[in-house]
């Protein structure tokens, strides 16, 4: 009986995010990860470990000055990238000069510069780009989809969205590297992003001018001074000012964060408990943007990083009606000595305590409104993360069907299928980011074609 070959994958940057893509690809029989590229050989070294707890052999380690000798010498045909997003250009360019597939967490990259390097190179070798927006694929976000797509509030003609980090989720942006612009592109880049890209979906449509103000109204020495809230210390490992303050992260009181970051310190120096009220921060937590979209619907969007509790609101007005979606993923957070992973500052990887749910109503003209019935996943990120994976990887067996959740959830709804994302979606998605960042410096509107010039190369697929 002949066997399906194995594809060599690689995964680029072996942080707490790179595990999702490792134990994936170790779960289904026709991957195989061949090799770990990461400046730190305590984190790869974890990494092998997971691998070797899924009983896969041990993936070869390389530095990331010898990346693109690691492509050549492990015959890799797939490339996962998951580094600081600063340095996804660094990976994805090269990899598609090989020929490999590629798959890079969100965002794509963080300024245009970068992206137009991404997009040119897609042009020039006719190879694509998978960008790992999981969120297209939470179910709620399914219904959503279709009931717009089906015409369900008639022509869509604005959007209100509010999304709300709580104090334990948003501050982790601010004690990590993503605190410093030039390495995330900031909120609207990195965590944005991902509501960018569901709005493009949802509506089918591109995004043609931005407009916004953002500012470091919390976060930061000056805002933690001023409203009372710093302590005096520069990270909270070993420091007595960290011992009881509800915004400390204590790396040492979880095994994972102990082994990828605090254990990988004298590997790079790299640093994961940062002070959220220390300096220095480049990058905004309160920010509003309103967006033109090229049909002509408006959007409102405001993201908040340091509320009492987490979730989003987003609401659709349209020429039938009104479609109102209210998700609460934490409804408020008590404070705690010790933050650890299953507290919510991991991001949706796990459940957030006192979470609560999702509601989906439909409000048409002239009569009363409807609750659309939900079936919502308890999975990583609302069911998206399962479902992403089977899709880019295929189902980890017979018993679960590619792009369904892990027994919950729901299936795509059979005429509107969720499209994994493209280097064209991710780019979509990076310019509302970049335009409402200019908007911050300058005070002025910014048109997304003159930002990213390079879309008009890239056709949609």
């Amino acid at each position: 009986m002949s066997r399906t070959p194995q594809r060599r994958a690689a995964v680029v940057g072996t942080g707490h995010r790179a595990q999702t893509f490792t134990r994936a690809l170790a779960e289904r029989p026709h991957h195989r990860v061949a090799a770990l590229c990461d400046p730190s050989p305590a984190r790869m070294a974890f990494h092998n470990r997971l691998l070797a707890d899924h009983g896969e052999p041990t993936a070869t380690q390389w530095e990331p000055d010898r990346f693109t000798e690691m492509l050549a010498k492990e015959d890799i045909d797939e490339v996962v990238v998951t580094t600081v997003d600063a340095e996804h250009d660094r990976y994805i360019v090269p990899a598609l000069e090989a020929g490999c597939r590629v798959v890079t967490e969100k965002p794509m990259t963080i300024d245009a510069d970068r992206c137009a390097r991404i997009l040119d190179t897609v042009r020039d070798t006719g190879n694509s780009l998978t960008v790992a927006f999981n969120y297209r694929f939470n179910p709620v976000h399914e219904n959503v989809r279709a009931l717009l797509a089906d015409g369900a509030i008639g022509e869509i003609l604005s959007v209100h969205f509010e999304w709300l980090l709580d104090v334990r989720h948003g501050a982790d942006y601010f004690r990590r590297w993503h605190r410093e612009k030039d390495r995330s592109g900031g909120l609207m880049v990195h965590k944005s992003g991902h509501h960018f890209d569901l709005v493009n979906w949802w509506l089918a449509d591109e995004p043609a001018d931005v407009f916004g103000y953002g500012r470091l109204g919390f976060y930061g020495r000056a805002a933690g001074e001023r409203h009372g809230l710093r302590r005096d210390y520069d990270r909270a490992h070993g420091a007595a000012p960290a011992a009881d303050d509800p915004f400390a992260l204590d790396l040492a009181a979880d095994d994972t964060l102990r082994a990828l970051y605090l254990d990988a310190e004298p590997d790079n120096g790299y640093v994961r408990d940062r002070n959220v009220f220390d300096g220095p921060v480049t990058i905004e937590d309160d920010m509003a943007v309103l967006v033109r979209y090229a049909k002509g619907a408006t959007m409102t969007y405001h993201l908040t990083a340091y509320s009492p509790w987490e979730g989003y609101r987003v609401m659709f007005n349209g020429s039938a009606g009104r479609l109102e979606l209210e998700v609460e993923e934490s409804r408020w957070q008590p404070p705690r000595i010790r933050i650890a992973s299953n507290s919510g500052a991991l991001h949706g990887d796990t459940a957030a305590e006192h979470a609560g749910g999702a509601r989906l109503t439909l409000r048409p003209l002239w009569r009363p409104p409807v609750d659309v019935p939900l079936v919502t996943a308890h999975e990583a990120h609302g069911g998206g993360d399962p479902r992403m994976l089977d899709a880019l990887f295929g189902p980890v067996g017979p018993t679960r069907p590619a792009g369904s959740g892990a027994t919950s959830g729901t299936a795509a709804h059979p005429r509107h299928p969720h499209p994994t994302a493209t280097e064209r979606d991710g780019a979509l998605a990076l310019a509302v980011g970049l335009a409402a960042n200019r908007c911050f410096e300058t005070g002025q509107p910014v048109g997304v074609r003159e930002l990213v010039p390079g879309l008009a190369q890239v056709q949609a697929r």
